[in-house]
């Protein structure tokens, strides 16, 4: 009898591990400290970066720059407290932001905390980037060929959504370090092109730095919304677990070092493009600046269809990073809840309909700046800028009124209020634009 309990056992955790092995997010763990610098890149630096000089001109300089540099300081210090919890408990890794959730508040209350906001993110930020996405390859087409007849922009989601069809079929993070490589190199490209064409083009003679709307009304709603644009610009932390997921772990040699590593270099890269794009293009327009900095820089052409197109290549690998957390919790969910056979038919016709359903949704919304700020302060803000320190608080107890105590009640508290206000005023801005929207235009 023991012995048959036994080889059910045995049986029973071999297929278990087969699972865990087909599954994207712990089937490969040989990656080097450099892929996930690419990945950070590639999740932090997004389209977010083109609209920093829109929220610089809701803002103020004031508080545009102040919000700026206490962005970068909160979520590198919460970034650095993922990496630090991913291997707290001996022998255990927890290579999902739920399974840390469910380290900090019980199995059933982590999963509810965590699940609902970082499928917001995730799925947020695709339907966001099929936007961009869309919307770069209509400027590069229009830039290219003035004369050419209009195509609606649904076409070029259409376009920018089928590739995702293709590229959605690799199985984990480490098959996709080549997207995420050309998508690193072209965010930096895009943010040079942006705040070099800014430098080039100058001052403009009518530039204004007052707040654009004639009312206070407007303008507080206006200031809301930009605590939005830039929460979405620091969104990486949604997929830092599952990135560090990939890397090798020992007892000698623990996962978190190599991922630290990739997590600094990341945000090096982070300020050479955030915090010139966000200053100059601000500078140079004032509070005319579009809420896409590249719609504002005209000329020279071939330049702008340049930054564009890197543009495009870039939310591409973004999109993937973004979609493969999502991908794994589909996929357990399947194979684990509803024991579906793993396989390649599963993973093809649930990855085909989940880019076929953010495809979709950015085609019938695409309200480009009232989006970003909307996810930004909703779902954004708690997952980077808050929860992290709400963990640390909860497994690991520093005393009351340390170093540590302080800072993370000061995160907790400024990401709630960035959370409440930028939801607020996004929300504002996305009804005023669907009042003069035309579906499928």
């Amino acid at each position: 009898m023991d012995s048959s309990i036994q080889a059910r056992e045995i049986e029973r955790l071999e297929k278990e591990k087969s699972i865990n092995d087909w599954l994207p997010i712990a089937s490969s763990r040989n990656a080097k400290w450099y892929y996930s610098a690419f990945h950070n890149v590639t999740a932090m630096v997004g389209a977010g970066v083109l609209s920093l000089p829109y929220a610089m001109s809701e803002l103020g300089w004031g508080p545009g720059v102040a919000i700026l540099i206490l962005s970068w300081v909160i979520t590198l210090y919460t970034l650095w407290q993922m990496v630090e919890m991913h291997e707290m408990v001996p022998g255990k890794r927890f290579d999902r932001y739920h399974e840390l959730g469910q380290q900090a508040f019980g199995d059933k209350l982590g999963l509810w905390i965590v699940v609902p906001q970082q499928l917001i993110v995730e799925v947020g930020v695709n339907i966001v980037y099929m936007v961009t996405g869309g919307k770069s390859l209509k400027k590069f087409h229009d830039t290219v060929c003035p004369n050419c007849k209009e195509i609606k922009l649904t076409f070029f989601i259409m376009i920018f959504g089928s590739c995702h069809f293709v590229l959605s079929q690799l199985p984990n993070f480490n098959s996709i370090v080549g997207v995420s490589f050309a998508a690193a190199v072209m965010s930096l490209s895009y943010s040079t092109v942006a705040w070099a064409a800014s430098i080039h083009k100058g001052k403009q003679s009518n530039v204004q730095y007052s707040y654009a709307s004639s009312s206070t009304k407007g303008t507080l709603f206006s200031f809301f919304s930009a605590f939005g644009d830039i929460a979405f610009a620091y969104a990486g932390h949604n997929v830092v677990l599952e990135i560090q997921a990939t890397i090798p772990s020992t007892p000698e040699k623990p996962s978190k070092k190599p991922m630290w590593k990739g997590v600094i270099v990341a945000y090096i890269v982070v300020a050479l493009c955030y915090f010139p794009v966000a200053l100059i293009g601000y500078w140079a327009f004032g509070n005319s600046v579009e809420d896409n900095i590249l719609i504002s820089l005209e000329k020279p052409a071939w330049l702008i269809a340049a930054a564009n197109f890197f543009v495009v290549i870039h939310v591409i690998g973004s999109y993937q990073i973004f979609a493969m957390p999502v991908f794994d919790m589909l996929e357990t969910l399947l194979v684990k809840k509803l024991h579906f056979p793993p396989g390649l038919t599963l993973r093809i016709v649930t990855r085909s309909t989940y880019v076929a359903l953010t495809m979709f949704i950015a085609m019938t919304f695409p309200f480009f700046g009232g989006l970003l700020g909307f996810f930004g302060g909703f779902a954004f803000a708690p997952t980077s800028y808050f929860l992290p320190c709400i963990m640390w608080l909860v497994i690991y107890k520093p005393k009351k009124f340390s170093a540590s105590w302080i800072a993370n009640w000061i995160c907790i508290i400024l990401g709630i209020m960035l959370m409440l206000v930028s939801s607020i005023g996004a929300l504002k801005s996305i009804i005023d634009s669907a009042k003069t929207y035309k579906f499928y235009s």
